[in-house]
């Protein structure tokens, strides 16, 4: 069973979210129902229905999404969306083994901290000579940028290497800075 992640943006601009899961004990056939909520960009609001069994979690996730329908919340496209880049300078071209703890390490903090406030989704991330690329799908760009340094940061994750740029979906290509300002050069992933 996967994530339901819904979305709807206030009459004032302000975008809010909805989305919930069913997670399995390991081992067990029991779990639980989570419910998430809350303003894009904050920590969000967690309910949990405990010892839920798979059937039950079924019908939760559906009621879940009827309610979200009819209180304008739907599903966001990839298209409607933006991208986040984080990308570290590296010391080699191919990347050490410091670097590939790097990467483990920030993803998983970028992972949780930005789920937590419906800032988006790391989808990937690669080594291009000299750089490590990690990319991230967000509803918000300039604010998970904000996230993203405050998460690294509190992560304690090299500062003094990290570069962020956004671009948006239809053109990955083209990212633009927006951290540190101003640039020193055009941004790459490459």
């Amino acid at each position: 069973m996967s994530i339901v992640r819904t979305y709807r943006r206030d009459d004032d601009g302000t975008l809010k979210f909805r989305e919930a899961w069913f997670t399995t004990y390991e081992g067990e056939e029991l779990g639980q129902f989570v419910i998430n909520h809350g303003t894009v960009g904050h920590v969000s609001k967690t309910e949990t229905a405990k010892d839920v069994n798979e059937a039950t979690a079924e019908g939760l996730l559906a009621a879940f999404t009827v309610a979200c329908q009819e209180d304008g919340f739907a599903p966001l496209t990839r298209e409607e969306q933006g991208w986040v880049y984080v990308q570290y300078a590296l010391k080699s071209a191919e990347g050490t083994d410091r670097d590939k703890y790097l990467e483990t390490t920030a993803k998983e903090a970028l992972v949780g901290h930005l789920a937590w406030r419906g800032l988006g989704t790391v989808e990937s991330s690669d080594y291009a000579p000299r750089k490590l690329n990690i990319r991230i799908l967000s509803p918000e760009p300039k604010k998970a940028v904000t996230a993203i340094k405050t998460c690294l940061r509190e992560a304690k994750l090299d500062f003094t290497k990290l570069s962020i740029a956004t671009a948006p979906f239809e053109a990955p290509e083209k990212p633009k800075q927006a951290f540190p300002l101003p640039a020193k050069a055009p941004f790459t992933l490459g």
